[in-house]
């Protein structure tokens, strides 16, 4: 069996159809009209960037997709859930006020913006699941509330995940900050105290007093540990690392398996929009955007999010590597470009893992519109 992706090309074509034009066509091929009943309070679930990064879904194909929602009879608005780190979405106040400065407010897109986890996280319900590593997990509550769900989601390179799409924008996306703790957790840091300065900017960072400055250079407090790695964005000299090897497997497997809580109870009445431009090695969760690492490829469209996930993937990895850029290694068209970036990564393990689950399917036909 295989799952239906349709995609639309990044190219104008010899139609000269525009952006807009495209995510019209793809919404109704994929059938995501069919998501949505009369009624139905749609969640949007999109990533507003955080502060300082320019790379997040345009704002005004947003509207578009908004636009289709009402078409289908949805009362669409726009959802995020609050980062575990510390930054411009922590809270929903700092959230919203990001959102708007990014072009989100309703006169751009058409559609309010609603904090799915609340003013400081604690919004959530668990959800239980059928999963290898949990049984249950923590979801936000206004994405369970919500009658259907499109999401919309920018691919690009992740530095725990290999890539981001619509399974991480599931998993991380929809839960709240306890919810991403549970999926950080075993990804706890390693400090090299022979390479540590001794500068104690670790420690000033971290958002829960999981770092501190001894004689011997920096400790830390695994209980406290949220695995959130803004010691390691911080630190000058590379000391402090995760232990990929032991870490990142079950890392991606936690995240699958909360994209499946994340759509419990919507079965057949979710859609997905996945975007290939602007394919950065980073998150739109860091505070810059850099350089692509390949040329923009398109959009694609599924009710599967395992099977666009690798469509996506396979896409992205099919291209000439940008020279350049920050790929490290594997620049030929077949190779992989996420791992390019992290070499210690491996953005299948989440693809496989949410087949296991029964997320969706690896197979996919892909039909170009």
């Amino acid at each position: 069996m295989t799952s239906s992706v349709y995609f639309a090309g990044a190219a104008i074509g010899s139609g000269r159809k525009n952006t807009l034009d495209k995510i019209n066509d793809l919404f109704a091929a994929a059938g995501l009209a069919a998501c949505i009943r009369e009624g139905d309070l749609t969640a949007v679930k999109l990533h507003f960037g955080e502060w300082g990064n320019d790379t997040y879904i345009n704002p005004v194909w947003v509207r578009e997709v908004v636009e289709r929602i009402r078409a289908a009879g949805g009362n669409p608005f726009l959802t995020d859930t609050a980062t575990l780190y510390s930054g411009a979405r922590h809270n929903a106040v700092d959230h919203l006020k990001t959102a708007i400065r990014h072009g989100f407010g309703f006169e751009v897109t058409g559609a309010p913006i609603v904090i799915a986890d609340g003013l400081t996280s604690g919004n959530w319900r668990k959800v239980g699941i059928a999963g290898e590593r949990f049984d249950q997990v923590k979801i936000a509550g206004d994405i369970l509330d919500a009658g259907s769900m499109i999401v919309l989601s920018h691919v690009k390179g992740h530095g725990m995940a290999g890539f981001g799409g619509a399974i991480k924008n599931l998993a991380m996306g929809c839960a709240p900050a306890a919810g991403k703790k549970d999926q950080h957790q075993g990804l706890l840091p390693v400090i090299d105290q022979k390479v540590c300065a001794g500068c104690g900017g670790c420690a000033g960072v971290c958002p829960t007093g999981a770092l501190e400055e001894t004689a011997g250079g920096v400790g830390l407090k695994a209980s406290r540990c949220i695995g959130c790695g803004e010691c390691m964005t911080i630190c000058p000299t590379g000391a402090i690392d995760f232990n990929w090897a032991e870490g990142v497997a079950p890392f991606m497997e936690m995240m699958a398996e909360y994209a499946l809580g994340a759509v419990a109870g919507k079965e057949g009445r979710v859609g997905y929009l996945n975007f290939l431009v602007n394919i950065t090695p980073d998150c739109d969760c860091c505070p810059w955007s850099d350089g692509r690492i390949v040329p923009d490829i398109g959009i694609l469209a599924s009710t599967d999010p395992v099977a666009i996930d690798a469509a996506s993937f396979d896409l992205v990895n099919a291209q000439q590597g940008i020279a350049g850029s920050r790929l490290l290694c594997n620049h030929a068209p077949g190779e992989d470009k996420f791992r390019g970036v992290a070499p210690y990564t491996d953005g299948t393990i989440q693809i496989r893992h949410g087949e296991r689950i029964g997320l969706g399917r690896t197979a996919y036909e892909l039909i170009e519109i």
